[in-house]
């Protein structure tokens, strides 16, 4: 039988600066900062995506998903390559190495290329490949002319077709227009989100978490679903309104991209809830202020952390801000009422997710890539080569 058109999102994960920076430093270093960098790069992009392989300087992801929101999409492109600059800066401070891989790290930087078409899989020396016009379009885009456009190397490249497939409103998202004309395949629509940018604003953001000494009341709980999953459950609305006791909710993000500012109305019978966000760090957490239709009741603020559970699970925790002493009775008893529907809404939640996800390391993939000598998976110093 012929294999079977899918359609697919695809993206390619690319390190730019990888040739100079091999040419010019010593391999020993310079192999191991190349893994640990995609390394994290690919844990970040999956889920949503899966790795179909790596291709010398860069990894080839995609996702069959047949829904995928283009919020949600875009975090996850965007959450790997704010990962790879954190992961980037916190090797740097902590490494005292002198060897010119070391220093010369900085130089590194990711370009993401993201499409969606159609592909085929095919069984070649003994591996699962992904063919087709559009494997072969996603793969023509990575030569572009982008970087004479933003004038830097760090951006996300979307193709029309998969803002299309996402349904965002690239214009009101504040992406840039661009065109290429590819061999063969023709003239080809592109919009650009300039990564560079994206990372000083998020990196300049004022975060506004509580932490788990910080809080005053705590909810917990364990949940047998990856963290992608449990945060699109709690986040999306369509997800959201499937597990908790609300009769809708109704997003406005202003430009469609949820994020900061976004807020949700929660709609119960004639009363509506109001949550508004205050911080935002995909899929780490998010810090709500919640305004109940009661009239003089204070806002509670509370961040829903979303971190590696025990056993592959996915540990959730509520974390309510201090009030105001005068706000503490109210607080108390909104706390209580809180804690008896979120129990019981997890309850539905974990019988909807639970055995009915596929487990990652079910899932065929190549092993990342990690060298002979050192692996930066913690910072080391200077001597402590492998």
């Amino acid at each position: 039988m012929l294999p079977k058109a899918e359609a697919a999102y695809f993206a390619i994960a690319d390190i730019s600066g990888y040739t100079n920076f091999l040419a010019a430093v010593e391999l020993d270093h310079a192999q191991d900062i190349i893994a640990d960098f995609m390394d994290t790069v690919v844990k970040a992009l999956r889920p949503p995506f899966r790795l179909a392989k790596f291709e010398g300087d860069a990894a080839f992801v995609y996702t069959t998903a047949e829904a995928i929101d283009g919020s949600l999409l875009q975090d996850a492109i965007e959450g790997a390559y704010f990962k790879f600059r954190r992961r980037l800066r916190n090797v740097r401070q902590a490494s005292t190495c002198e060897c010119q891989a070391c220093i010369a790290m900085g130089d590194l930087d990711f370009k993401f290329v993201i499409h969606h078409g159609e592909m085929v899989k095919q069984k070649m020396g003994g591996r699962e490949e992904l063919a087709g016009r559009d494997v072969i379009l996603v793969h023509r885009l990575l030569k572009n002319t982008i970087g004479e456009k933003i004038g830097g190397r760090a951006y996300a490249l979307y193709s029309d077709a998969a803002i299309h497939a996402m349904g965002i409103d690239p214009v009101a998202q504040g992406l840039i227009a661009h065109h290429e004309t590819i061999d063969v395949i023709g003239d080809v629509t592109l919009w650009v989100r300039d990564l560079e940018a994206a990372w000083r604003q998020e990196d300049a953001q004022t975060r506004m978490q509580v932490t788990r000494d910080d809080a005053y009341a705590m909810l917990e709980f364990d949940i047998a679903a990856p963290r992608q999953t449990v945060w699109e459950f709690f986040t999306v609305p369509g997800q959201w309104q499937k597990w908790w006791d609300a009769d809708a909710i109704v997003e406005d993000s202003g430009k469609g991209r949820r994020g900061l500012g976004t807020r949700n109305h929660c709609m119960h019978g004639n009363h509506t809830v109001v949550e508004e966000m205050l911080d935002w760090r995909p899929t780490d957490y998010f810090t709500v202020g919640i305004t109940l239709p009661i009239p003089g009741a204070p806002r509670i603020v509370m961040t829903r952390a979303v971190l590696d559970g025990p056993n592959g699970m996915t540990h959730l925790e509520l974390r309510v801000a201090k009030p105001k002493p005068k706000d503490r009775e109210f607080v108390d008893g909104a706390a209580a009422k809180y804690t008896e529907r979120m129990t019981k809404a997890i309850a539905g939640l974990r019988s909807m997710l639970e055995g009915k996800q596929p487990a990652l390391d079910a899932v065929e993939e190549p092993a990342l890539a990690r060298s002979g000598g050192r692996f930066l998976t913690e910072p080391v110093k200077s001597g402590e080569r492998g």
